[in-house]
Formats: C-alpha cells, structure tokens, sequence
C-alpha cells in the first residue's frame, strides 16, 4: 500500500493531540504516543477491523494496549477514527470522572479492550483473547461460514517484555501456535530510570523464537511502508503467533527530550512542545485536527459498518443452514446463564472433599455449556477442574475445553481475563490456595473490570498436611477478602459448594473465588434449607434457646465444627447460634437490618473459628469476643494432627467457649 502526506498529517495529529491532552493535564506520558504513532496508525487504519459505531461489534478485531500509561495515544485514535471519544473528552485526560482516564480502564471508554496500566498485564490478557478465539472458532466456524474470524493485537513496550507474566503468557502462546496474535513491539531502549542498556539487555528476537513466535524487526518507526509489509508478513502466518519488533524514538519530535527517559512518564512543557510541534510543521491550534484528515479518516466508519453488515448477513446465513449451533452460538454470546440447576447438580451424602464435589458438580453443568473453558496451573488432578468428557485444548484440537496451562498461575490469571473478556466464554481456572500469591495482580484487574471469571482454589488450610508450610495458607484468606468487588466463597460442604458455583455462574458481572478443601467434609443436610440465604454471605444454621448466650461464627470446613461445639454447649442449657458466613463480601452488602437479624449486637460474646488469619474476623467478634484463627505459618505433617496441634478440635472449641462466658 502507498502512503502519502495526508497520511504523515494524520500521524502527527495523533502525536500533537496527545502532546495538548498531557500539557494541559500537566500530567501523562508523551514518549510513547510521539513515538508509536506511526505503527498504531498503519495498524488502525489500514489493517484493522472494527466499527467505531458499534465497539462491541463480536466479529472486531481486538485491540490491548498493554503499554497502558501511553494512554493518550489510544484515545487519539479513538478521536481520530470515529469513536465516541470527544475533542472535549481529550482536554480532559486525566480530570475526575472524564472519559479519558490516566490509563484505560474498560468499560469506561468506548473502544478500551482492556484496562492496562500494569506492565506485562495486557500482553498476557491478549493471549487469552487469542485463545478465546480460536477456542470459539473451532465450536461454531463452518468451511464456508467462519463466523467467528478476528485477530488480536497488542502493543507492548520494553516494560512490558521484562515483566515475568509477560514470559509465562508468551511461552504458552507459541506452544499454543496462535497464529492470529500479532504484537507490536514499542522498542525504543528506554524505561523510566533510563536506558534499558542498564537492566534489559537480552536478545529479544532470539527469546521470541525459542518460545516459538516469528518474529520481524522494523529497523525505522517512521517508515510506513516497512510497517505494512510487516503486518502483511504477520497475516501470512498460519502456524505461530508474530512480535514485530518496532525500533522507535521515544518522545519523536522534541529536540531536547526525544531519545531520553525524560519524555517517558512528564509532560514536555510549553517551549518543548511549541518545539516538537514545530518539527512535525504543526500549525494548528491545540487539540485540531485538520479537516482534510478528518475526512480522510472517515472511510474507517464507512468499512467498519460494511464489514459488521456483511458479518451479519453471514450469521443469518450460519443460523438457516445450522440452526441448533447458531442457537447455542447466541445463546454465549449473550453473557447469560440459565440453567435447572437443582434438577443438574448431583446429590451427596457421607464425607466429601468441597474439591471433589466441585470436580462433580462442573462435569455436571459441562453438557449444557458448550463455551465451558477450564483448566488449571499444572494441579488438574488436584483442584478437579477437568472436563472429563471434553478434549485438551491443543494445536491439534483448538475445541478442547481443558487447557494445560503449565506451571504460570500468573499468566493463567490474565489469559483468564482475556477469555472473559473477549466474550461467548466461561472461564475457570485453578491451583492452591497458597498460590493465589502469583497470580493477585490478575485477580485485581479482573474485580477493576468486574470481569465474571471464577478461580477454583483448593488446599484451602493447614489441613494440607504433609506438605508443610509453604502449602498451608494463612494470610491468603484476609488478602482475597480485601480485594474490593472480589466474591469469596469458602464453601461448608458439598451442597454448598454447589450453591457457589451457581451464584458464580447466574451473576455475571464479578469475579468469584472458591476456597475448598483437600480433606473431606460431612455432608450437612440441614444448610439445604438456606438455599436463599447462602448468597446473603450469611445466616444461623443452628440455635439452641434464645441463641443469646454466645454466637459462634465460621466458614468451610469449621463450620461442621463449629456445629458440633454448639450442640455440646446446647446440651448445658446455654443459648448458642451458629453463623454460617458463606461470604463476607456478600454478608456486607446485605441490609443493616439483615445483619442485626444474623448477628445481634445484644450478642455480645462471639467466638470466630476459621483456620486462617485472624484478621478479617474482628469487624464481627466485638470487643468482647475471639477468634479461633492463626497468625503464624503452618508446619509439616499429617493433616489431622496439624489441625489439632493448632487447636480446631471440638474441646479446643468448647474450653475458647467457656472462658468466654465465664468472663464478667
């Protein structure tokens, strides 16, 4: 394709809109929008597909811009092309509740696939994205009706590439072969202390290849033409996902910063942006874009609409010719889940492991869900998350529902994010509990989006046993529960693990962590009478007399225990409630009303029991209760005497119980 002067007018009015958006902000990160804009412009007007009219067109082509601080530069492009995105909306990047936050944030801006900002995060989403279609393309694409056919991009800078999740998700990506991801490369030598000579010096290209990518170097970030050849040679592939390595100069333009970390992450200032305007032969007032580039741009709009016409019509088509697919093709598309659970889930009785039941309960939902993807960090066996009936997500069947992600809980957490993302998908994905840890970051991004992404954590207590200290969780528990617009479930048996797989698939607007067992657990008959109450994150489940003597709250596994205490305690004439706190989360958005209805304040001597720090159980014990938690690390050994060494026995409980009430 040839490119002209216009083309070079429109690059530049990407660059000086997001040197005039940073200036009056007096805040931003100008390099690499000045840098970047010639390979984001060539992608978005001449290689990808989108209608700026509809932003959630399904058939588009995703873009992630994972170098999120360079955020100005996506909202130019949004501006440019058509989008919902404002010259007023521009002039006010960065204010309070503008449109145009200091990073992307979804769901906020019309056309921001994700939100980035966390380095290494947006690559690794996009991976998921890529997966997710593939995954669906392989379900629903007939010869001569592909109905789901996109590419997924991201834009990446150096940052991004010396982030470890940004290895783990690019490994899997070229095992995977997903050939219809392209990734720009930003490279232009530069982080915020400086040269990246003084910490990254590795041979980006050769690392690429190892992990299986192709890999094409563009030695100019000016040169257009070499831009576009390159992206044609990436849509050439059919076998491995392509980085195109992008040589830039940050900041291109300003004499006295381009080149240096100083135009990375401060806006130029007044004479060095008159400066670098100048440079590009700017002319124009702040935050105008020429006409003849605005009309030049249009044809954009124009080919996004014809394109989701004709994607349309296809589907029309794809509905009369396989009518029962296309039924199930919209039914995931529309985000919605409705399902007889009661007469899908299976019975339980005796002892059973809330993992165990969880194993069940998923293959049991798995037939009535074709866009069902699950798997887990190298612990399948361990945490259940295998479809039984379903193949592996592989090279050879992109239509397999278990994916292996090896051992990279971090780059599983944002793939996570990527496949819900994306759309048409329920995603799962499991490890321990302790192990959490690794992949928080992603966990965060996905309640900021409030993504519906369900994490299957098992070994859930120093019930773990043998395996010591470094697989016994103890803080991780309080730290899930204080990540804001997290549900966390730690279910008391198997029926109620049921009851949390169910609220995570009905409530399609959070994600949801489920905290479950290794060790078995008595089936308890009596919590199926609170089916309703379950997803209030609270209720009594047993009370003795008025109840007013003493109030005994618990979750998961010391919940039988704690029922156990209590009827032992009952049997003195004492008036005892157990609380079921299925959810703090839930249980804290319920009424006031309900929780004083739960929870008394005239109650004043409670004893928490949880096999987990402490911490989160004093907003509900008062001053004048306990916890029954722990506040150190575990210690090896089996699981039975690990719990009774740290005092979760029955007569443990009832001596905590007695001191309590025998106080004044």
């Amino acid at each position: 394709m040839s490119y002209s002067s216009l083309d070079t007018l429109a690059i530049n009015s990407i660059r000086t809109l997001s040197i005039d958006a940073i200036e009056k902000a007096n805040s931003g990160h100008p390099g690499l929008p000045m840098g970047a804009a010639p390979m984001a412009y060539v992608l978005w007007t001449r290689f990808m597909k989108y209608n700026p009219r509809n932003p959630k067109w399904f058939n588009r082509d995703r873009f992630i811009l994972s170098a999120g601080h360079g955020s100005m530069l996506l909202y130019s492009l949004l501006h440019l092309t058509g989008f919902d995105v404002t010259a007023e909306d521009l002039k006010q990047f960065r204010e309070w509740k503008s449109k145009t936050p200091g990073h992307p944030e979804y769901g906020h801006t019309p056309g921001v696939e994700v939100t980035t900002g966390p380095l290494g995060q947006g690559l690794a989403t996009a991976v998921g994205m890529a997966i997710g279609e593939r995954f669906l393309a392989s379900k629903f694409n007939k010869p001569h009706l592909p109905v789901v056919d996109h590419y997924t991009y991201a834009l990446v800078g150096d940052g991004d590439l010396m982030e470890g999740v940004s290895a783990e998700a690019s490994s899997l990506a070229g095992h995977l072969g997903l050939h219809k991801l392209i990734v720009l490369y930003d490279s232009n030598d530069i982080s915020l202390d400086g040269p990246t000579s003084w910490c990254f010096t590795e041979d980006v290209q050769k690392r690429y290849e190892a992990y299986g990518w192709n890999v094409i170097r563009v030695d100019d970030g000016n040169n257009l033409e070499m831009i576009d050849r390159a992206l044609q040679m990436a849509h050439a592939s059919q076998d491995k996902p392509t980085l195109i390595e992008v040589k830039t100069i940050i900041g291109y333009g300003s004499p006295g910063k381009q080149g240096t970390a100083e135009a990375h992450g401060s806006p130029l200032g007044p004479e060095e942006a008159v400066k670098a305007k100048r440079e590009y032969e700017w002319s124009h007032e702040p935050f105008v874009v020429p006409k003849e580039v605005t009309e030049y741009v249009s044809e954009v709009v124009e080919t996004g609409q014809r394109r989701e016409r004709e994607w349309e019509n296809m589907l029309n088509r794809f509905s009369w010719e396989f009518p029962a697919e296309a039924k199930d093709f919209k039914y995931a598309c529309s985000g919605s889940i409705d399902l007889e659970f009661e007469g899908i889930f299976p019975k339980f009785s005796g002892h059973v492991a809330t993992r165990d039941a969880f194993g069940k309960i998923i293959n049991s939902i798995a037939p009535y869900l074709t866009t069902l993807l699950g798997g887990s960090a190298d612990l399948s066996g361990s945490n259940k998350t295998i479809l039984g009936e379903r193949p592996h997500f592989s090279m050879s069947d992109y239509s397999g529902s278990n994916v292996f992600y090896g051992v990279r809980e971090h780059a599983m957490g944002a793939i996570l994010n990527g496949l819900s993302l994306h759309g048409a998908i329920v995603p799962f994905g499991g490890t321990f509990l302790v192990f959490c840890d690794y992949l928080r970051p992603a966990i965060r991004l996905a309640a900021l989006m409030k993504q519906p992404v369900l994490y299957v954590f098992t070994h859930d207590s120093i019930a773990v046993g043998e395996d010591g200290p470094t697989h016994q969780p103890i803080e991780q528990l309080a730290s899930l529960r204080a990540i804001p617009g997290l549900v966390v479930f730690r279910p008391a048996d198997a029926y109620e693990t049921g009851l949390a797989v169910r609220y995570a698939l009905e409530r399609r607007t959070e994600p949801v962590a489920l905290a479950l067992t290794r060790q078995q657990l008595p089936t308890l008959p009596e919590l199926a009478k609170y089916q309703n109450e379950f997803s209030r994150g609270g209720y009594v489940v047993y009370q003795s007399g008025n109840g007013m003597d003493i109030a005994l709250l618990a979750t998961g596994s010391e919940v039988s225990l704690a029922l156990e205490a209590a009827k032992k305690v009952a049997m003195q004439g004492l008036g005892v409630r157990v609380i079921n706190i299925t959810s703090m989360e839930l249980f804290e958005r319920q009424t006031l009303e309900y929780r004083e209805h739960v929870l008394p304040a005239s109650i004043a001597r409670r004893l928490a029991i949880e096999m987990a720090h402490p911490m989160p159980w004093y907003q509900y014990v008062g001053r004048n209760g306990e916890v029954l938690g722990i506040d150190e690390f575990g210690a090896s050994g089996p699981g039975e005497r690990i719990v009774a060494e740290y005092g979760f026995t029955v007569d443990n409980v009832l001596q905590r119980i007695n001191a309590i009430l025998s106080r004044e």
